[in-house]
């Protein structure tokens, strides 16, 4: 087993694989990676909130390699990859049980705004606590970087609209907020960059107000939010729920491809 000390390292022994990648974070403190032939692994504590250890490769070569690896990081890691290869991984390997499964979706490029895509002049509507419309007010500016002071309505939102969400303000590695406002300058939709590396950002916390949905305020927040990091990182990934269609429906739209990736645990 061959260690790797560096993200290039990381990179070229992948093949560039953007999750692999992703887990490197740069190297950061903590992150540790190594080499199995053709297979790699990267133990990243507190990626996204789990200690994770991406892999890729053959089975032959992973199943050996992430043993080493749970050996050397522990067993709170949890291994994740292509669906196909996890499933490979833990039929060959008793002590590992499957646990979940969900999509990445990375891009190098957004696909051009739909023609008919709603626009600045879109209505959402002024709803009430309960989620009913008691009109409707217009949508006025842009999506837009958020100030740390905002990140007290961001928490409101998502306890209201995304109480599952992985990113949530002041967690460490959730680095700022874009969100959309309306007119009355209510908060209606939001995506994070959060655990980003250095070159693949991450889109995450991606929610929008109840009474404001189906107006297009997600898509063109994560439209933002995506641009942004593409062009501090080269490439934009996002994780999200299989069952979560309207998400990846407008992941789709904005020129994401998917990846069915699975997850394993240490039996017990």
């Amino acid at each position: 087993m061959s260690p790797l000390v560096s993200e290039a390292e990381v990179a070229a022994a992948s093949g560039d694989d953007d999750l692999v990648v992703w887990a490197a974070q740069g190297m950061r403190p903590g992150v540790r990676a190594w080499a199995y032939g053709e297979a790699v692994a990267v133990a990243s504590p507190a990626a996204a909130r789990r200690d994770r250890l991406a892999v890729t490769g053959e089975p032959a070569q992973v199943v050996p390699l992430l043993r080493h690896a749970l050996a050397e990081a522990g067993p709170s890691f949890r291994p994740l990859g292509e669906a196909a290869l996890m499933e490979e991984v833990v039929r060959a390997a008793p002590e590992l049980e499957p646990v979940g499964h969900f999509t990445w979706m990375v891009t190098e490029k957004l696909a051009p705004p739909r023609a008919g895509a709603p626009g600045l002049a879109d209505r959402a509507p002024e709803g009430a606590p309960d989620g009913s419309s008691a009109g409707a007010r217009p949508v006025t500016a842009e999506a837009a970087w958020l100030e740390p002071a905002e990140e007290r309505e961001v928490a409101a939102l998502l306890a209201a609209a995304h109480p599952r969400s992985y990113a949530v303000p002041g967690l460490p590695g959730v680095r700022r907020w874009a969100g959309i406002r309306d007119g009355a300058r209510a908060l209606l939709a939001v995506a994070a960059d959060a655990w980003s590396a250095p070159s693949v950002g991450l889109l995450a916390g991606v929610a929008t107000a109840v009474p404001a949905r189906g107006h297009g305020l997600g898509e063109r927040v994560c439209r933002f939010t995506a641009s942004a990091l593409l062009d501090a990182h080269g490439r934009v990934a996002l994780m999200v729920d299989d069952w979560n269609a309207p998400a990846i429906a407008v992941s789709d739209r904005l020129g994401f491809t998917r990846r069915g990736l699975g997850v394993a645990a240490v039996r017990g």
